[in-house]
Order: C-alpha cells, then structure tokens, then sequence
C-alpha cells in the first residue's frame, strides 16, 4: 500500500509487527485496531494523517496478523497488551503520543491514558467508548447465542472456526459486525451459521481487503483473539481515580450494533462518560456502523485531522 512501510520491533520479548507512514520527526499517531481487524483496517486514515504532516504507526497486538504470539495465548491479558504499547514507544524513542482505537482497541486506549497519560496528547476512539478500567458486564439479559458469550467459552469458537478458512471467518464476522442488531445464535446453532454463504460482503469491503484480512489471520490464527478481548472483560486495575482530562473524540456509528449492548447508550449519553474524560467531543455519523474508519474514511479522516491539528502542530 502506497508510502507503508513494515518492520518487527522487539517488545516484552516478543517481536511486534508494526506498520508505519510519514515523516519521522513528526507527531506521532498510533493506531489500535479490534476485532477482526488488524493494522489493515487503519489504511485510509494513516494515509490520510501522513500526507497531512504525521507519523502513523499501526501495530499487530502480540499474537495478531504478523506479530509474535505469546507463549501461553490463553493467559494473556489487556495490560500485556497496554504495557505492549508502552514498550513500542520505548523501543522508537516517542516520548509523546496520540492514541486512535476501534473496538477493543479502545480498551487498550483507556487502559493507556488511566496509567500513562502524561506520555497521551489526545486520544480518538471509534465503535467503543473510553471505558473505565472495572470488569465488563455486557451480558446481562441476553440470550445465551450472543456471540461474547459464545466466544468466551473455552474450545467453542475454535471449533465453530475451526470448520472455515480464516479468509471465511473474518468476511463472516464482518458481515456480522456491520449489521445494526446485536449478533446471537439461536440455542443449537452457532456464530458462524448465522451468516449464509450467499450473503454479500459490506459495499464498503472488496475482496481485495478480505484476501488481506485473511492471509493475516491464516498466519496468526485465532487463539490470542479469543483471549484478548472475549476471555478477558474480567480484568480489572486497580485505579482509584479513572477520570482522564487530555483531548479526546468519540466518532460514533449511529447503526453501530456495539450501542444495543446493556447499558451503554445510557453509558454515553447519561453523563458517566463525560464525567470521566471532562475534554472528550462526541460526533455522531447517521450512516455509521461499527467499522465507521472503514465504511465512512471520507467523513472519518477529517474528523480526525480537526482534532489532530486543534491538539498539536505538526512540525
């Protein structure tokens, strides 16, 4: 892709792939993808950050797309994630940093700023809100199919994946994830079965972005995906005092399935939110889905240039 450059760098004793674009002296913007996704799905804003005077760096998390898997995916946590990022900063000499995530990216992001905010100059979050870092209670009062459910059972989802190729199941997820409801599976059914082989990929995703997704998780496979996020929303850090104050924006999908989950529109628009990130700017796109940086990068990047220019000078 046009400008992006690969490279590995060594961090917490694994080797991070890290996808990088623009001028090195410049502020830095790192960008932290979720699931299905992958350093991939951040192609059209990193271009869009270079050209207008920024470094962009995307990273795989340990045991994604290129990067290294840990010794023992399923003890894996948030915070190895976290401190993975920090050590990324470290090993290239940042010292000051703004912070993009989508989905569980956006974990990441909050887990980054509660504890390391004075290395943040602003934070830019999309498909999930800034969360404070307490376990997360999503499931109450839904069926027993809802697909977090499904995926934090041990053994459930490699075997429901295990009978497709990767390229099968990411287009499924996609599929799923780019819809408006909330992803169940009826009680003898499972998450895979609920997209039909028929069904035709968002407008927005080619197959030339699918064979990419796919040749990513063909090599890393699934095993750390499934711990970090599905199997580990127990965390918790022990943060007396979540409220962060840098410059924040939340770019919310108005048909993002993500705001149907218990309590989270309340959540946003209740106060709560606000209350800990006091500098936070929530912009709301009618059309948006969950994968708003991929569906939408024409209304998404300047958004996103706004609030980088408003926040620092590229020098």
């Amino acid at each position: 892709m046009e400008g992006i450059e690969h490279k590995y760098v060594e961090v917490n004793g694994l080797k991070l792939h890290v996808a990088e674009t623009g001028n090195g002296n410049s502020p830095v913007v790192v960008f932290l993808h979720g699931f299905p996704e992958i350093w991939y799905s951040w192609r059209h804003q990193m271009i869009a950050v270079a050209k207008a005077g920024y470094r962009a760096i995307a990273p795989d998390f340990r045991g994604y797309g290129l990067s290294g898997q840990p010794p023992q995916p399923e003890k894996t946590t948030f915070l190895d994630l976290t401190n993975d990022i920090l050590a990324l900063l470290d090993a290239l000499n940042i010292s000051k940093v703004f912070l993009i995530g989508k989905d569980f990216g956006s974990f990441i992001v909050s887990q980054f700023v509660n504890l390391y905010e004075e290395k943040v100059s602003g934070f830019i979050v999309m498909g999930v809100p800034f969360l404070p870092p307490k376990p997360l209670q999503f499931k109450q009062g839904i069926p027993e199919g809802f697909y977090i459910s499904r995926f934090a059972e041990p053994g459930r989802a490699e075997a429901d994946f295990g009978r497709l190729d990767a390229k099968t199941v990411v287009r499924n997820i996609y599929i799923l994830f780019s819809r408006s409801e909330l992803p169940i599976a009826n009680e003898n059914q499972e998450i895979m079965d609920i997209v039909q082989p028929s069904t035709p990929l968002p407008p927005w995703f080619s197959e030339e972005d699918l064979t990419a997704y796919g040749a990513l998780y063909e090599n890393s496979g699934f095993r750390t995906a499934m711990q970090v996020p599905y199997r580990s929303l127990h965390e918790e850090l022990n943060i007396t005092d979540p409220t962060v104050h840098v410059p924040a924006l939340f770019i919310k999908g108005e048909k993002d399935y993500f705001l149907k989950f218990p309590g989270i529109e309340d959540y946003i628009s209740g106060g709560l939110l606000k209350s800990l990130v006091p500098n936070l700017q929530i912009v709301n796109l009618p059309e948006g889905t969950h994968f708003v940086q991929e569906q939408l990068p024409d209304e998404v990047n300047p958004l996103v240039l706004e609030f980088l220019t408003k926040n620092s000078k590229p020098q």
